[in-house]
């Protein structure tokens, strides 16, 4: 009798030791398929930070190429930024004149 539970008992740990790798490969697959379905939603509102924008400039020399620049919408505030800081600075650079800071 005590060699039947033994036996029992030994059988009952090698069906788990099979068991238990299969049920913790088939609980990964159901956490990607969640993880799947918890995709980033697609932004629509244009005036969000994140927002992605492209536009078409124009190649300097050329007729018909142009250049597509793609930016979120955080990126083209600070690019617009940039451009009238740099435009102001030329232009405040280049003015003739008497230089007030000068003394």
């Amino acid at each position: 009798m005590k060699i039947l539970v033994q036996t029992v008992a030994a059988g009952a740990l090698i069906a788990i030791a099979f068991v238990v790798p299969t049920l913790s490969a088939y609980a990964t697959k159901s956490d990607n398929i969640e993880s799947k379905s918890k995709a980033p939603q697609k932004i629509t509102d244009r005036r969000h930070p994140d927002y992605v924008r492209c536009r078409s400039e124009p190649i300097i020399g050329s007729l018909a190429r142009k250049r597509r620049i793609c930016m979120t919408n955080a990126e083209w505030a600070e690019y617009v930024k940039a451009g009238s800081r740099d435009s102001k600075q030329f232009v405040e650079d280049m003015q003739v004149g008497i230089d007030q800071n000068a003394q």
